[in-house]
Parts: structure tokens; C-alpha cells; sequence
């Protein structure tokens, strides 16, 4: 199969079916193209996200079988919840989401570098600026320690990324963000690929036509 070019100077132009996206790499469907707003929008409404290295043009995926938590399904382990009753971390929403992506962009050792590169972050911060991106931020003594951002799109959260600089500050973040996304009606979240952080918090894999159909359901204009 031939991957399909994305014209940069063309944001309109339509993706390809995501069924088509290749078996290896898992889930890569298309190449190109560039990270307007508008073009990143269509993409995460098909069930497709951009991701690639810095030199890298920018792949467009739809891996096979997705990993999503279903609000209602979040798990809260007894250790969680006791240092949740303890208060050590206060958590805020959309209140430093620059700061936030700043850090999600850090290498997580000294021999990895990031996939959220300077485009990436002006990309997002435009969509943030419209109201579509949103940040979690988690401080411990008026310091940033922990978060995460993604888009909101009709009743789907798209998760792109989460950090910690103190052990369980991420879940912290995220068990009050999905408690926030359950009071707004949020059906779906979208947590892109395996993780063990993330499985451990009631995250489930499912088939790819599965999750393209919810879409349709709950991510509506």
C-alpha cells in the first residue's frame, strides 16, 4: 500500500479511510500536510493524530486496536485515593497550559529526545487559544509537578500527553480531570496506545472500528 501525501497548502484536503492505515508500523496512514487548526481538528474527529520526530515530514496515524477509558470504568486504587485524602497536591484546569506542554516536551531520560517539537507545541497552544486544547496542571507548594493536555471535540477527550515531577502526580491529575470529564458528559477518552499507567487506571484496548464508531456517536460538530 501506498501512503497517501498530505498538500500543505491544503487543509481541507480529506484523509484517507483509516481501515487503510498500514499493519507495520501499526496504525501510519498518511504523510505530510501541516498542523493548521483546522487540518488537526479533521484529523482527531476521523480518529487520526499526528505524530513524528524533529527532521521527520509529519505522520498522520490510526493504530489498531486503540486504547480508550470509558469514564464510568475509572479505577481508583486504595494507595491513590489515600494519597488523593491527603491533599499534598492541589490540581487546576487550563490555567498554565504553555507550561504544561513544556514539560510534557522534556526527554523523559538523557538518551530519548521528544516528539513535541516546536511546531507541535505552536500547533497546540493556536487550538488551546480556540478553546479545543485543554491543560491539567497539579502543584505541590505553588510548583508545577505534575499534568497533561489534549483536545476536547464534542463528548471525546483526546489525551496527548501527561508528566510528573513527584510520584503519582500524573494520576492525581488525571483522576480529577476524567471526575470533571464525567460531570460534563464526556463519553470517551482516548488514550492513543498501550500503557501500563494507564491500563492501571481503567483504560481498556479495543478495535479500531469500534473506536471510529464511538466517534461518530459522541464527537459530533
Amino acid at each position: 500500500m501506498t501512503l497517501t501525501l498530505l498538500d500543505s497548502q491544503n487543509p481541507d484536503q480529506p484523509f484517507p479511510d483509516p481501515e487503510q492505515a498500514l499493519d507495520d508500523p501499526n496504525g501510519l496512514l498518511a504523510v505530510g500536510g501541516c498542523l493548521s487548526p483546522q487540518r488537526i481538528i479533521n484529523a482527531y474527529r476521523q480518529g487520526i493524530f499526528p505524530w513524528y520526530n524533529p527532521g521527520e515530514p509529519v505522520l498522520w496515524w490510526s493504530p489498531d486496536p486503540r486504547l480508550v477509558l470509558f469514564p464510568d470504568n475509572l479505577k481508583i486504587s486504595r494507595s491513590l485515593q489515600k494519597k488523593r485524602r491527603k491533599n499534598i497536591f492541589t490540581v487546576s484546569f487550563n490555567q498554565d497550559f504553555r507550561a504544561v506542554i513544556e514539560a510534557c516536551a522534556q526527554p523523559r531520560d538523557k538518551a530519548s529526545g521528544t516528539w513535541i517539537t516546536e511546531e507541535i507545541k505552536l500547533a497546540y497552544q493556536q487550538l488551546h487559544e480556540l478553546g479545543i486544547a485543554q491543560s491539567v496542571e497539579v502543584w505541590h507548594e505553588n510548583e508545577l509537578v505534575g499534568g497533561l493536555y489534549g483536545l476536547a471535540l464534542g463528548r471525546v477527550f483526546f489525551g496527548e500527553s501527561m508528566f510528573h515531577r513527584m510520584t503519582d502526580a500524573s494520576k492525581i491529575g488525571f483522576v480529577a480531570w476524567v471526575e470533571y470529564l464525567q460531570s460534563q458528559d464526556y463519553r470517551l477518552i482516548d488514550c492513543q496506545v498501550y500503557s501500563e499507567h494507564l491500563v492501571s487506571l481503567g483504560a481498556e484496548e479495543i478495535p479500531r472500528k469500534e473506536f471510529l464508531a464511538l466517534l461518530k456517536r459522541f464527537c459530533a460538530d
